[in-house]
């Protein structure tokens, strides 16, 4: 994965799939340990994006 933002749509589908992939339970602990950490951000970067959002729309609400 590039270290660069990920859009907030494709990183939730990005951590859709790793779910999907950990759950068939064919990756070996190697793969597993990567995805995890992959996920891991991905999810740090939506959380972001949900706070800058949230914060954008109480400002604009205080605005008006």
């Amino acid at each position: 994965m590039e270290n660069k933002s990920t859009g907030y749509d494709a990183a939730i589908a990005r951590i859709e799939e790793i779910v999907e992939q950990l759950e068939s339970g064919e990756k070996g602990m190697d793969e597993l340990s990567e995805m995890v950490k992959e996920a891991s951000t991905l999810m740090k970067q939506c959380k972001e994006k949900l706070k800058m959002t949230e914060e954008e729309i109480q400002k604009a609400l205080e605005e008006d």
